[in-house]
């Protein structure tokens, strides 16, 4: 099975997207694997990369080029393609751009807007070796010319988020054992970045003023935080809670759902909360999700929150801090009308940012670079 990250979930939402718009869309894919660990993929996986093993990304990428593929649709994180010492970034990404002998897409899932000249000089590579080059927010295609010195104007295309008709919320409610509950949600990978602690701060707040609030955290832990710390984290986030006498008032749901379980939760939730606590933070599969569903929606401060959440879409508040998201989810559950308003525009943005349509701006993209024309079959890898 894939790892268990928002690359990989994005991935796969990709290539289910593209597939729908173009059925004679051919997608295969070389697999990230961690350090030490052995997986075991589905047929579409062909090539497999040792992450952290410059080499190996070569050796991909002439294997690729070797198969004939139309083209190659890079996702790209900096975890994915290199190594930090003492603070210099270490791009293993070059062997692959040098080997590559194929038009090239690249999708940049991360552009803090202070980079290290290692990190810096990474994106230029990459940017310089693509064809295309693909950003999820107008903030980082004005970062990408700004603070990495990047001159052509990448390719805007949103966050794909599931196409979710809202509905059914009692219902819903009643079906997760829940019913009769004021549900705030978050979900995603458990860890210390989430900020989940300054939610479940703000709970004693929260539930002063709406007695029937719950807190549901939805998701495992982090899987690399799990091989380094096991659930540190988590057993803090529980130690809080037993802390602040909230038993009753915020749930665990240690698992890592599919994305119908998630579509359930997030459609039985009345407000949804990004903590997050890095203000550089680009894209957010989890905010995408939320706006899809038509969630009111409160969140820190961060890039993707800041533009996604514009226009009264929902509720920004400052980072770490508990006072304010208590403020902002009894502002929203005391008030029916304006919690409406709230999910209505998100539901709205999230439309046409929907699968569906990004799907259809993908392949036209490809189509593009390829000289296709609208029946012939494509080859991406």
């Amino acid at each position: 099975m894939p790892r268990r990250c928002g690359i990989a979930t994005f991935t796969a939402d990709l290539k289910a997207a593209v597939q729908a718009a173009d059925p004679s869309a051919r997608c295969l894919q070389a697999a990230i694997d961690e350090p030490f660990t052995v997986r075991a993929y589905g047929p579409d996986v062909r090539w497999r990369i040792r992450q952290g093993d410059a080499a190996s990304y070569g050796a991909a990428a002439a294997a690729i080029t070797s198969y004939g593929a139309d083209l190659v649709n890079l996702q790209h994180e900096f975890g994915l393609y290199g190594t930090w010492t003492d603070g210099v970034f270490t791009d293993n990404l070059r062997p692959f751009l040098e080997e590559l002998g194929l038009p090239l897409v690249t999708t940049l899932h991360s552009l803090p807007p202070e980079p290290s000249p290692s990190m810096r000089e990474a994106v230029r590579a990459v940017a310089a070796r693509s064809d295309v080059v693909v950003v999820m927010a107008q903030l980082a295609a004005r970062f990408l010319a700004e603070r990495y010195g990047v001159a052509r104007p990448p390719v805007v295309i949103p966050h794909g988020m599931p196409e979710i008709l809202p509905r059914g919320r009692r219902q819903l409610k009643k079906q997760l054992g829940i019913a009769g509950r004021a549900v705030i949600t978050t979900f995603g990978l458990v860890d210390p970045r989430k900020g989940l602690e300054h939610v479940i701060a703000a709970m004693p707040a929260i539930v002063a003023r709406n007695p029937t609030a719950m807190y549901l955290i939805v998701g495992e832990t982090h899987p690399q935080l799990q091989r380094i710390s096991g659930e540190a984290y988590r057993n803090k986030l529980v130690e809080l809670v037993e802390r602040l006498d909230l038993a009753g008032h915020v749930a665990f749901v240690n698992d890592y759902l599919t994305q119908k379980q998630i579509i359930e939760h997030l459609l039985a939730s009345d407000v949804y909360v990004t903590p997050y606590l890095d203000p550089d933070q680009i894209t957010s599969g989890t905010l995408a999700y939320a706006l899809g569903a038509g969630k009111a929606i409160v969140s820190t401060r961060y890039l993707h929150a800041t533009e996604a959440l514009a226009d009264d879409r929902g509720v920004l508040v400052d980072f770490a801090s508990p006072e304010q998201l208590a403020e902002a989810v009894n502002g929203i559950l005391g008030d029916p009308v304006r919690k409406q308003e709230l999910e209505q525009r998100a539901y709205a943005y999230g439309r046409e940012a929907a699968w569906p349509q990004v799907g259809k701006r993908v392949v036209d993209l490809m189509r593009d670079m390829v000289g296709a024309g609208p029946r012939s079959t494509a080859r991406i890898a």
